[in-house]
């Protein structure tokens, strides 16, 4: 098999936890000995373990036949464990990282470090790690390759680069099969939670005026039991019932604007909206998540507008089909 197909793999394990690393960037990892595959593991969530120390653990777990005994997703316990493990435990193991490994130690420890000390037989890495202080990790390592998949790599990497500028602005659409919307829930159960796990990271659920004043709806986390996010409401008039229970969840801030200018700070913006919502952003969109159902539909309501797309990544959620797209060209 080819650095390329194992690459691949690892980067199809990260789309699975797209934006769900908020606010670290989603990274994946494979680990291969003698072309067999070991592992195959992806950073899950911000503060835990990174997508090398799962990889590596996970391969310890294949190759002992037997589970480790503490939470892998406790990074301080799992790095002390691979560095205890015989030198050498490693040393015939090729590792394959869509993001180049860590050299910053902050939540967690630097993986760049782990890898120097483990000394495994090959490290290939997608892309460089753009943050200044966090780069430059590979330089601890030998018998590198690097830039294998590096395009699709960037792109796995694009919401976390724009998010450490300015809002990184996501538009969630859920449609049938013949582009049609409402009329009640459209997804699958495994659509809704994915939907609600990304509410319980993002900084902000930006929401149009019409859809609170037609559908009332509460927009938590129920699914996921995630702390509901904060609500932007985007509206040139503030009529609306407070008694409907999106104003009355606990913790939660609910804002009601005319006004774009917090899309300028750094932060990870869900746009869940009609036509009038997707019309109105369409400067402003980075990306369009679409959940794409096997039905047809009579409904009238659709997105009546033109917007160019090119699709990065596509999975499925249940019978739904789950596309990760961008926004090209006006």
């Amino acid at each position: 098999m080819s650095h390329e197909f194992y690459m691949q793999l690892a980067l199809n394990k990260a789309w699975e936890y797209q934006g769900l690393t908020y606010p670290n960037p989603s990274v994946g990892a494979v680990v291969t000995m003698d072309g067999q595959i070991l592992a195959v593991e992806a950073h899950q969530k911000a503060g835990t373990s990174h997508a090398e120390v799962l990889a590596l653990l996970r391969t310890y777990e294949t190759l002992q036949k037997s589970k480790i005994d503490f939470d892998p997703m406790d990074s301080q316990k799992a790095h002390n464990f691979l560095l205890s493990l015989p030198k050498g435990f490693f040393s015939q193991c090729s590792i394959y990282v869509t993001l180049e490994p860590c050299s910053h130690v902050g939540q967690t420890p630097s993986c760049a470090s782990l890898l120097q000390v483990l000394e495994l037989d090959k490290v290939i890495i997608g892309t460089q790690d753009p943050i200044e202080g966090h780069d430059n990790g590979a330089n601890k390592l030998q018998h590198i390759t690097f830039g294998v998949l590096e395009q699709e790599c960037k792109n796995l990497l694009e919401p976390f680069m724009i998010w450490q500028k300015r809002a990184f602005v996501l538009f969630k659409i859920a449609q049938t099969s013949n582009g049609r919307i409402g009329g009640g829930y459209l997804s699958s159960k495994e659509s809704l939670k994915h939907v609600h796990q990304l509410r319980g990271v993002c900084s902000t659920l930006f929401i149009g005026g019409n859809t609170i004043r037609v559908d009332r709806p509460t927009l938590d986390c129920r699914f996921t039991k995630d702390k509901a996010p904060d609500i932007v409401i985007y509206t040139n008039e503030d009529n609306f019932d407070r008694d409907i229970p999106l104003f009355s969840v606990p913790d939660r801030n609910v804002e009601v604007t005319n006004n774009l200018d917090f899309l300028d700070k750094p932060s990870f913006v869900i746009v869940e909206g009609g036509e009038g919502m997707l019309k109105a952003l369409k400067e402003k969109i980075d990306w369009m998540l679409i959940y794409q159902t096997s039905k047809l539909s009579t409904n009238t309501l659709t997105y009546n507008t033109t917007m160019n797309l090119s699709f990065l990544h596509q999975s499925k959620k249940d019978v739904d089909l789950m596309i990760w797209s961008k926004k090209i060209g006006h």
